[in-house]
């Protein structure tokens, strides 16, 4: 079975890209960092900073929002940013803990301790 390469391993893009640019599904070949959004908000690029990260990356579409992370998808602290694309001050985050723990809320208002229950949330929101 053939492993995907993580995110934060894959070659950058090196054009500016937008909003109406950003693929649905995740990226396979290569990687958007935010620093390459043109409407990128300011705290997208800062979003781990805090946790030792430089890197903020797309990762995909969840309904109307598109979804970033910061630091790797497990083992270590990352964080993620959901931006709704048609209101960029509508913003989300989810902490992941290295013990695969995490906590975020997401558009229902509700706090989340799964992951997978977060991402829903967006995806209903």
């Amino acid at each position: 079975m053939h492993m995907a390469t993580p995110v934060e391993e894959r070659p950058p893009i090196s054009e500016v890209v937008h909003t109406g640019d950003l693929p649905a599904g995740p990226q396979r070949e290569a990687m958007i960092p935010a620093t390459l959004w043109a409407e990128a908000p300011p705290e997208l690029q800062t979003l781990g900073a805090d946790l030792g990260h430089d890197l903020t990356a797309y990762i995909r579409r969840i309904g109307r929002f598109l979804l970033w992370r910061s630091g790797p998808a497990a083992g270590a602290d990352s964080r993620y940013l959901a931006l709704a694309a048609d209101d960029l001050a509508e913003q989300y985050t989810y902490r992941l803990f290295p013990d695969g723990s995490g906590e975020g809320t997401g558009p229902d208002g509700v706090r989340q301790t799964r992951f997978r229950t977060w991402k829903e949330s967006l995806r209903d929101g």
